[in-house]
């Protein structure tokens, strides 16, 4: 964190330097992980159900840790700590505040579905012509957020934030962190609902990023999702979707001959032609959100198609692989009703027989069961062929689907059933929420 000193640190966050310090040393990024540590970090010791944090700051600073931030001070240490009452809001002061000395573009991304996929996108775009930070992994809540903030460096020039919540009040506070220059809202679907009620509940948490953001940002809203597209806002407002009324479209969108996705995104005279080298419909979502960065940072429409066809699948999002028996879509990773929706859409475009692996989805309240049930009737419906589940909620999944659901009573049995079930030629989703632990099923199927 270039600048960020000790003594800046503390004022930052109301702390108290304790042990030898310089008050000029300059911090680097912010740690959680002592096993992570290089010479400068700031490592943030929590206290957590299974590990305290606190247990580790010698072994930061064996490491090289410029600093600890901390709730107490270790017996016999005497090395720089910062000590502050509570250490997250210690650290989201002092990230808000290096943020303050910031004058690069940040894209400040959101949305129930599609969130990793827009921020992967948008980067693969800027990485044509400008040095990108981007969130690492799932680094996207409010320990995650304040440590790409800290990666920052002075060579970048535009950083790319994915921001993630599951209750009100949240989005405030990452969006005061993160300060958003480019608001991207991918969708408002049924996610989190245990905490957030219902869509309307997600709408208000979600754009709870406007309030942080100045008149002179720009916000980007999906324009096929009613609750956005009637967003009304102080900052600059475009949309993108598939809709004729969306500013920047998606225009004659198929699929290639290795079923990758293919379409040209207009916008205004503009007409760029673009491969994106994933699978799904969702991600044409994805392109013209890296398409709609692209433009308002002023890259060409050739930047732009390059860096769509640069995109990278990140982990079990949509990956696709061809086993050699079935085409596999590993979508494991998470699940809510309308990724999974997406994801049978996307499916069912293929050819063949068309089989969906599904399992609870978590996090939705008191409606879950409807919500689950609605999903297993919308594969009926769109012809998926078998529907095989298990989890508690799964079983739901499985009556909507009719009869041609069919329910195991654990993972560990539908996997065993799969040898029976799964034919040659079969197209095959596997998607659920991660507790779910649905990776393994995708696992099986390569091996069959």
């Amino acid at each position: 964190m270039k600048n960020m000193t000790l003594l800046r640190a503390a004022k930052a966050c109301g702390g108290r330097l304790c042990g030898a310090y310089d008050p000029d040393a300059e911090l680097g990024r912010v740690v959680i992980d002592s096993r992570a540590v290089q010479p400068g970090d700031l490592f943030v010791a929590y206290k957590g159900e299974n590990a305290d944090g606190h247990d580790y700051i010698a072994a930061a600073f064996d490491r090289g840790a410029a600093c600890c931030l901390a709730q107490r001070i270790p017996e016999g240490e005497t090395r720089p700590i910062l000590l502050a009452e509570d250490v997250q809001t210690a650290l989201e002061k002092i990230a808000a505040d290096y943020r303050s000395t910031l004058n690069i573009p940040l894209v400040g991304i959101t949305g129930s579905v599609g969130k990793t996929s827009a921020k992967e996108m948008i980067a693969a775009v800027l990485e044509q012509r400008l040095r990108v930070l981007k969130t690492e992994k799932n680094f996207n809540n409010q320990i995650g957020v304040p440590m790409t903030v800290s990666r920052i460096e002075p060579e970048h020039q535009a950083a790319v934030v994915e921001m993630g919540i599951s209750g009100f009040g949240e989005m405030r506070i990452l969006a005061k962190i993160a300060r958003p220059t480019i608001a991207v809202f991918t969708m408002i679907g049924h996610a989190h609902l245990e905490f957030l009620h219902d869509r309307a509940g997600v709408f208000r948490a979600k754009t709870e990023m406007l309030e942080e953001m100045g008149e002179d940002a720009v916000v980007l809203v999906n324009g096929d999702d009613d609750l956005l597209r009637e967003l009304d806002c102080r900052q600059k407002k475009l949309s993108f979707g598939l809709g004729e009324n969306c500013d920047i479209r998606a225009l004659n969108i198929r699929l290639d001959e290795e079923e990758h996705t293919a379409c040209t995104v207009a916008f205004g005279e503009r007409r760029i032609p673009v491969r994106i080298p994933a699978f799904g419909q969702h991600m044409v979502y994805a392109a013209l959100e890296g398409a709609a960065v692209g433009f308002l940072l002023g890259l060409s429409d050739e930047e732009i198609a390059r860096g769509v066809a640069a995109y990278e699948t990140v982990g079990r999002r949509s990956a696709v692989t061809e086993t050699g028996r079935i085409t596999l879509i590993d979508d494991s990773y998470n699940a809510n009703p309308d990724s999974v929706k997406c994801g049978v859409d996307s499916l069912v475009k293929l050819p063949g027989r068309h089989v969906c692996i599904l399992g609870d989805m978590l996090e939705l309240g008191s409606e879950a069961g409807e919500m689950h049930r609605d999903v297993g009737a919308y594969a009926a419906a769109k012809g998926v062929d078998l529907v095989l589940c298990s989890g508690p909620l799964g079983a739901e999944i499985a009556a909507g689907a009719g009869e041609r659901g069919r329910w195991f009573a654990d993972r560990e049995a539908l996997i065993r059933a799969l040898p029976e079930l799964i034919r040659d030629g079969d197209r095959v989703l596997v998607k659920a929420s991660r507790g779910m632990r649905f990776e393994e099923a995708a696992e099986a199927l390569k091996k069959l």
